[in-house]
């Protein structure tokens, strides 16, 4: 996620362009998602059978960011996508009219997926050690500058003097062996290996925000939503069978995984997988929605404002 979700997707092209309707009677969606582990229901739902099952016919539309996701949705240009709680949280800010439709995946500290690495050599030990340094994260404003920021905080570290940096998973590790960056949030499937060559600071960073939150959400132009509840309630539905299905089948939903992502088997196999929720609920919400907040200072909202009408 770019900065934060490349600003939205330039304010999502002024609140949203008028784009084409289809009738109630034709539930054929456009669905957009970024081919990773976290977002990987719509390909599960898609290839396992849950979207025909649920009347629907859904064209998957692979996207390089959130930015251009939210644009895509909030455009009418896709009818569904993923984003990450936090950018929806922002979006709602700014009063850009965006919904939640669906769950989408988790954080759990039962399952962590991302950790804080440094180099093996460095000298940082505890969170106040990284005063005045440099933390690699994916993107600014994301969830991961936001779980660094709240764990240095609870831990004992001054994060006002902490700089962060974007920086592409892939080579996270030779900034931090170089010392471009002091430390570093990295996530799967990246982290597996990043656990052979690197030094993990804080294994559940994400904790210290909550337990449990909402990860991501899969969201519609809420005018959309409103003008295709029967698609909208056929698509819920397969989300939540996909949840359920994919939470306890990991091996037959991995080689899902490895046919759209191309994913190395070896790292597949050793990797820890994303959950997915199958309740749409206001708590996992609200978690982010304050950590959003605080970080971005903007006043909080009731989670139940992002939530599509009957999902509340």
């Amino acid at each position: 996620m770019r900065a934060p979700a490349i600003a939205l997707g330039l304010a999502l092209l002024a609140v949203a362009l008028p784009g084409p309707i289809r009738g109630q009677n034709t539930p054929a969606l456009r669905v957009a998602y970024i081919a990773v582990d976290d977002e990987a229901e719509a390909m599960y739902a898609k290839e396992a059978g849950f979207f025909a099952k649920a009347g629907l016919n859904v064209e998957l539309l692979p996207m390089e960011n959130a930015g251009a996701i939210s644009t895509a949705v909030a455009s009418n240009s896709v009818d569904v996508g993923f984003l990450p709680a936090i950018v929806l949280a922002i979006a709602h800010s700014k009063n850009i009219p965006l919904v939640a439709i669906a769950p989408g995946s988790e954080f759990t500290s039962a399952g962590p997926i991302t950790s804080l690495f440094v180099a093996p050599a460095s000298p940082i030990r505890k969170a106040s050690d990284l005063n005045g340094k440099t933390i690699a994260v994916p993107g600014l404003a994301s969830i991961a500058e936001y779980g660094a920021r709240t764990w240095i905080e609870k831990n004992g570290g001054d994060v006002s003097t902490v700089k962060f940096l974007e920086v592409p998973f892939p080579i996270m590790p030779e900034a931090l062996n170089s010392g471009r960056v002091d430390a570093a949030m990295i996530t799967e499937p990246f982290l597996t290996a990043a656990k052979k060559t690197e030094r993990i600071l804080a294994a559940t960073p994400f904790a210290a925000i909550a337990p449990d939150f909402a990860f991501g959400d899969w969201v519609a132009n809420a005018q959309w939503a409103k003008d295709h509840a029967d698609a909208v309630a056929r698509f819920a539905a397969a989300m939540r069978e996909t949840a359920q299905w994919a939470n306890k089948n990991q091996a037959a939903s991995g080689l899902i995984l490895q046919k759209y992502t191309k994913i190395d088997p070896a790292v597949l196999a050793t990797m820890s997988r994303s959950q997915y929720a199958d309740r749409l609920t206001t708590v996992p919400l609200q978690t982010v929605i304050d950590v959003a907040a605080k970080f971005r200072s903007f006043p909080s909202f009731p989670a139940t404002e992002m939530l599509y009408a009957t999902a509340r």
